[in-house]
């Protein structure tokens, strides 16, 4: 899996937080216009573009970017 393909389709679930803050190492919990809607969303494109379903306890037991893409992978 691409993480930087990843990392973009990750970055379009927010309106007000630069492109350039979301880095494989970024722990998205820490981004400030993370939320509920937010961790949703990101559920939501992972179904979407990958075709893989998480759930909220997945999205709960990862913190960067690239951790997160790791565990849609594992899940293909």
């Amino acid at each position: 899996m691409d993480i930087n393909k990843f990392i973009a389709h990750f970055a379009e679930q927010f309106d007000d937080t630069p492109m350039d803050a979301f880095q494989a190492d970024t722990k998205f919990r820490e981004i400030e216009e993370w939320d509920s809607l937010s961790a949703l969303s990101v559920i939501a494109m992972i179904d979407e573009e990958y075709e893989i379903q998480i759930t909220g306890a997945d999205l709960r037991s990862v913190s960067t970017i690239k951790e997160l893409c790791d565990l849609v992978a594992s899940k293909k």
